[in-house]
């Protein structure tokens, strides 16, 4: 048995890995948990690690299995393939996602990361960039904000909040 790679529709990951296991295949999705801005609200979901791309583990004798059945899978899109041979993936490296899946298991990784620039959206700041510092409770984080030649922390939202680029 080898590890291969499937390139799902855009955020259909989830779709492809359920339909993939119905039809009796072992398949691997890692997710990470972040927090995302949902309806103005700060909100944890599970998240795909590699965006519009999933593991499937099939035998190693490809000529006796049609590929047909996974490129036809809801949510799928297609094998991923180098010069027409399927591309295999290390069984160490899935084993290796797994383990790490595991020990992240429980931790958010949040919107923000102390230290990165942010710019203000929303409220009497909008349009100045300052320092995400850290956050105050699940409702308000700091921002350095540099006024008047002196730096000042200001508690905002969240969601008044976007990733400057």
């Amino acid at each position: 048995m080898h590890w291969y790679l499937v390139h799902t529709k855009p955020r259909r990951e989830l779709c492809a890995l359920e339909h993939l296991e119905r039809q009796g295949f072992s398949c691997y999705l890692p997710l990470l948990r972040t927090e995302k801005l949902r309806r103005a609200k700060l909100d944890t979901c599970d998240e795909p690690l590699f965006p519009r791309y999933l593991f499937i583990e099939l035998d190693t004798d490809l000529q006796s299995r049609s590929w047909g059945p996974i490129r036809s899978t809801v949510g799928v899109s297609r094998l991923v393939t180098f010069g027409g041979e399927p591309a295999k993936v290390p069984g160490a490296l899935v084993e290796q996602l797994r383990l790490h899946e595991s020990h992240l298991r429980g931790q958010v990784v949040p919107l923000f990361q102390t230290g990165e620039r942010v710019r203000v959206t929303q409220g009497p700041f909008v349009g100045l960039e300052g320092v995400y510092q850290i956050a105050e409770g699940e409702r308000r984080v700091l921002v350095l904000i540099e006024m008047l030649c002196k730096p000042v922390l200001v508690p905002l939202e969240p969601t008044a909040l976007r990733k400057a680029s």
